[in-house]
């Protein structure tokens, strides 16, 4: 079996973590205010999870696109969870505009330009706060 990245200790700073999941910051120079929610534990699909689980992660998702929206103010929040190189189960949340580098494509596609994005301190530390406050209710 080949090793699982999601398995292994991120490479992306933990933004918040509990026994279950982990959210992790993507350092995309595209997309600023890009999250990813891990499972920690190697599940390959939903519903594998208990339901309970599977609404706990999702309201991990659901918290984290609230806050970029509030704070961010993205034209569109992708939300996907594709799993096929990386058969662990994980949430992308990526904030789109509508003059981003893919756009109206997935961020997986064939890129129309590229321009590196970036959030102001100021508003990443607003946005991370949020999370955070709302997460650990």
């Amino acid at each position: 079996m080949n090793k699982c990245d999601l398995c292994s200790d991120p490479i992306y700073p933990v933004i918040w973590k509990n026994n279950k999941f982990r959210l992790v910051e993507i350092d995309d120079p595209s997309y600023s205010a890009y999250y990813r929610v891990e499972n920690i534990q190697h599940v390959k699909e939903m519903t594998d999870l208990e339901e309970k689980d599977r609404m706990e992660l999702m309201q991990v998702v659901f918290t984290v696109e609230s806050a970029i929206r509030t704070c961010y103010k993205p034209d569109k929040i992708n939300l996907a969870s594709l799993g096929n190189l990386t058969p662990h189960i994980h949430w992308h949340i990526i904030p789109r505009f509508k003059n981003d580098n893919h756009y109206p494509g997935s961020i997986w596609s064939k890129q129309k330009k590229f321009e590196k994005t970036k959030i102001s301190t100021q508003t990443k530390k607003k946005l991370n706060a949020i999370i955070l406050e709302n997460l650990n209710q």
